[in-house]
């Protein structure tokens, strides 16, 4: 049984079927008249971007949207596949959850069709933070010291490896302290529970540890060393070397080299109809001034700032809404249609896997799973990613 799985009340979901009669029109955007998108923690930059969306719906299409926080990729990817929210906001996790890796390589989830309709890159960016009084300046001070997991969420313990892997350094280098969320994990910071919290320089409660008695610093990754990337690669093949100048004790006056990839990252299922998602994907892009200053962070939303070429497919509702905007390219099409292929072999692959009487014990299984999936990736002469 996987932890931390997220059960939404009754109340909380009632009237967000596309299937209602009653739709809000304007701008060729058909929207249905409440939507629900899951999101990180209350106070996160994926939260409150979210918050922003769904003002912005309000407002131009009189949809009601209900924004879930919920503690990890599980609890934010719960609610989506069981056709309970339109969307999710979601990071890294995204990628994990389509190879189906780390907690979806249990037999309750496996590879997850996910596809992307818009994400943000801004000025911010995402790495470990840490706090001021922990004596660490550069990212190698970190061995030996505590540092934050979160139960559930693959994504952001990934991502602290792979933050800890540009310094050389591994999981059996630091104490690792588990907390049930991602805002547990950063009040844990400001309560002296742990050093290292990783998240994005504008997540609120970065902000809430740099005026606390502890204080806040963001280590540098400087791109300049090739070899501390080259490492960080192997662990997190989805980011990139970015300046960041905002956020937490950061400024243009005051930038950090640091590293990102797109976040939040609005999702939906590709079983999801081509209709329903452009009109979501189509109402955020053509009303992006309305919300664009709605929260920090919120400004990466547009068109024409999208990720070209990432490691996840995007959706083909989005993708008409972002030929309408002319922001899509023969290229990009080849890559997306191989993302797509790639996602079937994965499908095929889990279940194959699944006809073959695989071990009932949770390791065993998870275990046999990455071995044809691996398989599976080679044949296809696809990379594997997590080799």
């Amino acid at each position: 049984m996987l932890r931390g799985l997220f059960v939404l009340a009754p109340a909380l979901v009632a009237g967000i079927s596309f299937a209602s009669t009653r739709y809000a029109v304007a701008d060729d955007v058909k929207l249905p008249p409440t939507l629900t998108f899951t999101a990180y923690d209350t106070g996160t930059a994926g939260f409150n971007i979210a918050v922003g969306v769904g003002k912005m719906m309000k407002d131009k299409y009189a949809t009601d949207v209900r924004v879930l926080p919920a503690g990890n990729d599980v609890a934010r990817l719960a609610p989506l596949r069981a056709k309970r929210a339109a969307s999710a906001a979601m990071g890294s996790g995204t990628y994990f959850a389509q190879e189906g890796v780390f907690e979806f390589g249990a037999r309750e989830w496996g590879p997850q069709a996910l596809q992307l309709m818009l994400s943000s890159v801004d000025c911010n960016c995402g790495s470990l933070a840490v706090a001021a009084d922990a004596g660490v300046k550069e990212l190698k001070d970190l061995k030996g010291k505590r540092v934050g997991f979160v139960v559930g969420s693959p994504a952001l313990n990934q991502n602290s490896l792979a933050v800890l892997a540009f310094a050389g350094l591994t999981q059996s280098d630091v104490k690792v302290v588990e907390f049930a969320s991602y805002g547990a994990m950063w009040k844990g910071l400001i309560n002296n529970d742990t050093d290292a919290a990783f998240g994005t320089t504008i997540t609120g409660p970065a902000k809430e540890a740099e005026t606390s008695p502890r204080g806040l610093v963001w280590p540098p990754l400087p791109a300049s060393d090739k070899e501390g990337w080259a490492r960080m690669l192997k662990v997190g093949s989805f980011f990139f070397p970015q300046l960041a100048t905002c956020g937490a004790g950061i400024s243009k006056e005051k930038p950090v080299e640091l590293g990102n990839y797109p976040y939040p990252i609005f999702v939906a299922y590709a079983a999801q109809p081509a209709d329903q998602v452009y009109a979501m994907t189509k109402a955020m892009i053509v009303n992006y001034d309305t919300y664009k200053d709605s929260a920090p962070g919120a400004g990466g939303l547009a068109a024409d700032r999208q990720t070209k070429n990432w490691v996840v497919p995007v959706h083909p509702g989005a993708v008409k809404a972002l030929k309408e905007a002319g922001q899509w390219s023969d290229a990009q099409e080849a890559h997306n249609n191989a993302l797509y292929k790639r996602q079937d072999v994965l499908a095929t692959a889990w279940a194959d896997y699944g006809k073959s009487n695989p071990p009932a014990d949770e390791k065993a299984f998870l275990d046999g799973w990455m071995k044809a999936r691996a398989s599976a990736l080679a044949k296809a002469n696809m990379p594997n990613g997590f080799d």
